[in-house]
């Protein structure tokens, strides 16, 4: 076996430990976060998040033009982009995540704390993504997603400064880059509880640090390694179907970046239960509950791989790219998990809506 086979999940064994840390100890959470910003009137959580994805854009574009880093074959910047995918991925996996309680890194996260309803979630998402994949519902994945597609290839790839410098006469990259990242950081520190909130900036700081660690890993390890390695950072769809997979049957390959990344989410996440004495067996209280998890669960693994992402993979992962993918995602899944939301505290999916009939 070569060493960069064996490298490769120790540096994802590695990160996933910091990043699953991190979310226990300082409550970080996608969902959590969409809520407080609706329902409770605070947007710390989210600014938090989007803080994370910019300390990633930074440092993930700071390494590619040093040269540090190669993210030009990420299936994230492949120059198809298939906009009925995302649209309708979004928002199954938001509905699914609201059914759910969180993503699935959340909840991985609770897991690594003993929720067994977690475990039920993460088995569900995993399943479901693998048959999204390779089994009966990727003739839907085939149907919704492959056949409705922008094709980019005039740009070279999906990145929002590829595009921009395709219908511009001169090289506007660099400050296409700077508006991008400048904007939301305006938005992020603009409010002033925020800017006090030292809990969740040095959380946003630590899992953008992670995720532009994984870029850097991988397209290191795939040049230099004499066997195909994919150049990847942080997502939690399809690893969780490689791992089952991996569980399953023997395909010949060892577990790569994602699958290590997996197993550490969960034993950061333990890690930190254990330190802060919150370790708790917690199953679903009634068929109902279950149910819920299940169906959410379902939805997530199917969205997931449509939309190519989760709130981690195309939130916060895709996002360092600067992908165009990111966007069109990243509404239509907080249009799901806005109408999962409404669903489960007011009784229909469409009231967030009625307002505007």
């Amino acid at each position: 076996m070569e060493a960069a086979q064996v490298v490769l999940p120790a540096a994802g064994l590695a990160a996933g430990t910091v990043l699953g840390f991190v979310a226990r100890r300082n409550f970080f959470c996608t969902l959590s976060a969409l809520e407080q910003h609706w329902y409770g009137n605070n947007s710390n959580g989210l600014r938090s998040w989007v803080l994370a994805a910019v300390v990633a854009a930074i440092l993930t574009q700071t390494m590619i033009a040093a040269g540090l880093a190669d993210t030009s074959s990420s299936f994230y910047l492949t120059t198809s982009f298939s906009w009925l995918g995302a649209i309708v991925g979004g928002l199954a996996f938001g509905f699914g995540m609201a059914l759910v309680g969180t993503c699935g890194y959340g909840a991985l996260v609770r897991l690594g704390g003993g929720s067994l309803k977690s475990l039920m979630a993460v088995l569900v998402l995993g399943i479901t993504a693998l048959s999204t994949q390779r089994g009966l519902l990727g003739l839907g994945r085939v149907n919704i997603s492959d056949q409705f597609q922008l094709d980019f290839s005039l740009a070279g790839d999906q990145s929002i400064p590829s595009l921009v410098n395709a219908v511009s006469s001169v090289n506007l990259s660099a400050v296409t880059i700077v508006v991008l990242l400048a904007v939301p950081l305006i938005w992020i520190f603009r409010d002033r509880a925020f800017r006090t909130d030292r809990r969740g900036i040095v959380t946003a700081l630590v899992v953008g640090c992670v995720v532009a660690f994984g870029w850097f890993a991988t397209s290191r390890l795939a040049g230099t390694s004499f066997v195909p390695i994919q150049v990847e950072s942080a997502s939690f769809v399809v690893p969780l179907a490689d791992v089952i997979l991996h569980f399953a049957a023997f395909t010949g390959t060892g577990p790569d970046y994602g699958v290590g990344m997996v197993f550490g989410t969960v034993f950061g996440s333990a890690l930190a239960a254990r330190m802060a004495d919150n370790v708790r067996w917690e199953a679903c209280d009634d068929a109902r509950e279950l149910s819920r998890h299940i169906i959410g669960a379902a939805l997530m693994g199917f969205g997931g791989v449509l939309a190519l992402g989760c709130t981690i993979g195309q939130g916060i992962s895709a996002a360092s790219l600067l992908a165009v993918s990111v966007p069109v995602t990243m509404i239509s899944i907080g249009f799901g998990a806005r109408m999962g939301l409404a669903f489960l505290l007011e009784g229909s999916a469409m009231a967030p809506f009625r307002k505007f009939s």
